[in-house]
């Protein structure tokens, strides 16, 4: 089962979400199983059917305010129950200064425990957005993705075929580089794809002839940004003589990234061929179509009008 560690966890939102630590140091290997954070109110409570343990566990003025409503001993018990059920950690917002059986149990069973000056609203949002990110599918596609005219728009094809150089090209007129070579794409609310390149190799391309260079010391800071949701795929061929390729367009073929069809065109590539020049009109014609105009199904309408009267 895919999961995250506790330490990675706090390593990334430490700072974000002002983690100290209170208890259960030795338990940082333990493993978050799910994207989702839980409340623990019902459990807290004696009621521990169906409780979410997999999840980060959250604590607020609620639920510390009824704990200390309850007697020691019996507070003791339902605070031992909470942490015999395998949670990964535990967060306690507001700065609030958590029971004493809280921490010593919480040692005891060797669970990470938390506490954040935020609200707790703001703590679960945010550690709900990083899980999020964390536990997206994933996968990484060769291509340089870039964003022009607003609309994200991977370069792929064979090796050599011209993609770094079309992507320099468009970077030329003031387009926008997220990445070369390697892009990262991760399913977001299972619908739409946001693509991404590595931290290491960000801002830099390998351009045959020239080598690496690094495009935001060559153009600034405005032709890059780090990630873009993918709108359509241009796939870069030499040219055949022999290949019928489309001449209308009316029939767009998608392709299938983690179950999401995008767009997809194959546009060939020779002497002569302005490639960045049609990139862009690939990418105001998607803008286009997007409001509801294909101008190839509109021009296939007229002349089906035409040959209908005609007849």
């Amino acid at each position: 089962m895919k999961g995250i560690r506790v330490r990675y966890f706090y390593e990334k939102m430490q700072q974000e979400l002002q983690l100290s630590f209170l208890a259960g140091r030795s338990g940082l290997g333990r493993v978050i199983k799910v994207a989702e954070v839980n409340r623990p109110g019902l459990a807290l409570a004696g009621y521990f059917d169906y409780f979410a343990w997999r999840r980060i566990q959250v604590i607020g003025k609620v639920e510390i305010t009824y704990l200390r409503s309850l007697r020691p001993n019996f507070r003791q018990k339902r605070i031992a129950q909470l942490f015999a059920s395998k949670i990964p950690c535990l967060i306690v917002t507001r700065q609030y200064v958590p029971p004493l059986e809280l921490i010593e149990e919480a040692e005891k069973a060797k669970v990470p425990l938390f506490r954040s000056p935020l609200i707790t609203m703001r703590v679960i949002n945010r550690a709900t957005h990083f899980l999020d990110e964390e536990f997206a599918p994933t996968v990484s596609l060769p291509g340089n993705l870039m964003e022009v005219f607003g609309v994200g728009v991977l370069l792929q094809g064979k090796s050599g075929v011209g993609k770094s150089e079309t992507a320099l090209g468009l970077i030329e007129r003031g387009h926008r580089l997220i990445t070369d070579d390697v892009v990262r794409i991760k399913l977001r609310e299972g619908k739409y794809l946001i693509g991404s390149g590595a931290e290491l190799t960000r801002h830099h391309m390998e351009i045959r002839g020239l080598g690496i260079v690094n495009v935001q010391a060559l153009f600034g800071a405005v032709c890059f940004r780090d990630n873009i949701q993918i709108d359509i795929i241009i796939n870069l061929e030499r040219w055949d003589p022999a290949k019928n390729y489309v001449r209308l367009g009316i029939d767009d073929k998608p392709c299938e990234i983690l179950g999401v069809k995008v767009p997809i065109n194959t546009m060939p590539v020779r002497e002569g061929r302005d490639i960045v020049l049609l990139v862009e009109t690939a990418a105001l014609n998607h803008r286009l179509k997007e409001t509801g105009y294909n101008p190839a199904q509109e021009l296939n309408t007229k002349l089906l009008r035409i040959m209908s009267k005609s007849k």
